[in-house]
C-alpha cells in the first residue's frame, strides 16, 4: 500500500508482513516502523527500534481511532468512498 500526505504526494510505503503484521518504509525504501495486530481488534504501533508509539483501535462505522503511546486520542480514520482509508488529526 502507498502512502500519500494530505496533497496526493508519495510519503512512504506500507508492506505485509508475518502474523498480520504491516512494516512500513520512506520513499527510499528504508524501513522505519511496523504495526503488529493487538489484543482487541487494534493494532500497536512501533518505530524502527521497536519502541510503541501508539496503537489504533476500532471507532464506530467501520474506522479507526488513533491514540499516541499515552493514550491520548491523535486522530482517526474512515474507509474512503473507492477504497483506501482517509486520515483526519483530532
Amino acid at each position: 500500500m502507498t502512502n500519500y500526505d494530505a496533497n496526493g504526494h508519495k510519503t512512504g510505503e506500507s508492506r505485509r508482513g508475518f502474523f498480520g503484521g504491516v512494516n512500513h518504509y520512506d520513499n527510499s525504501g528504508h524501513k522505519t516502523g511496523h504495526s503488529s495486530p493487538g489484543f482487541f481488534g487494534g493494532m500497536n504501533h512501533y518505530d524502527n527500534s521497536g519502541h510503541k508509539t501508539g496503537h489504533s483501535s476500532p471507532g464506530f462505522f467501520g474506522g479507526m481511532n488513533h491514540y499516541d503511546n499515552s493514550g491520548h486520542k491523535t486522530g482517526h480514520s474512515s474507509p474512503g468512498f473507492f477504497g483506501g482509508w482517509n486520515h483526519y488529526d483530532d
